[in-house]
């Protein structure tokens, strides 16, 4: 049995070819051993200017998006999209959220193997690049927007606005904790927008294997 095709735009096509490319050529600029200058410079200014209740409110950000309490937000997801009987939904969701994990801890981090920042702030593990924190942010939150936008019209605005805002929060709550260097970020956004975009195209009614995918 075939499996069936992403119904796959050209621009999702450009988009995922765009962010692979940014995840590769990411990684032929970085040494490991030596991070680039910029990376270090961009984490010592937030450093030296974030400090104080500012600094203290961004490690209780990057606490709220670690692995528990975001493991809490998509469980609560999945029980609010099963509860509405939205099964193409629930498809969508633990493709993105579930694909995500599997994709960069299992795959990508052992494969580029590069080391987090020296002089973490708070107790972090594994290795840096891409970043999970932003990959899972873009998968998860980016799912969910679609997913209640497509039933609540009138919210896409409000969703795009509040999620973007807290995921740009989410990834300067991790630069502050020195959890990744910016390139991570950069790579694990890159890596999660592609993986949404795919998993649309299979939330979009799959097309059979020897379909054509719609043009424009």
């Amino acid at each position: 049995m075939k499996l069936p095709l992403p119904a796959l735009r050209r621009s999702d096509v450009l988009v995922i070819a765009i962010c692979l490319g940014v995840l590769l050529g990411l990684d032929l600029l970085i040494d490991p051993e030596q991070p680039p200058r910029f990376d270090e410079a961009i984490l010592s200014w937030l450093g030296d200017h974030l400090r104080g209740p500012v600094g203290d409110g961004l490690l209780q950000v990057y606490r709220l998006s670690g692995v528990h309490c975001t493991a809490f937000l998509v469980l609560a997801a999945l029980i609010y999209v099963l509860l509405q009987r939205w099964w193409r939904d629930l498809r969508l969701l633990v493709m993105s959220t579930a694909g995500i994990l599997m994709l960069v801890d299992l795959v990508l981090k052992p494969l580029f193997d590069r080391p987090r920042p020296p002089e973490k702030l708070l107790m972090v593990d594994g290795r840096s690049f891409p970043s999970g924190h932003a990959a899972g942010s873009v998968a998860f939150y980016g799912a969910m927007v679609v997913i209640l936008a497509s039933h609540h019209p009138r919210l896409r605005r409000p969703l795009l606005i509040g999620s973007a805002l807290w995921i740009g929060l989410v990834w300067l709550s991790t630069l502050y904790a020195r959890a990744h260097w910016p390139t991570d970020l950069l790579a694990g956004g890159g890596v999660g927008l592609a993986w949404l975009v795919l998993c649309i195209g299979y939330w979009r009614e799959p097309l059979a294997a020897t379909d054509q995918p719609p043009q424009g």
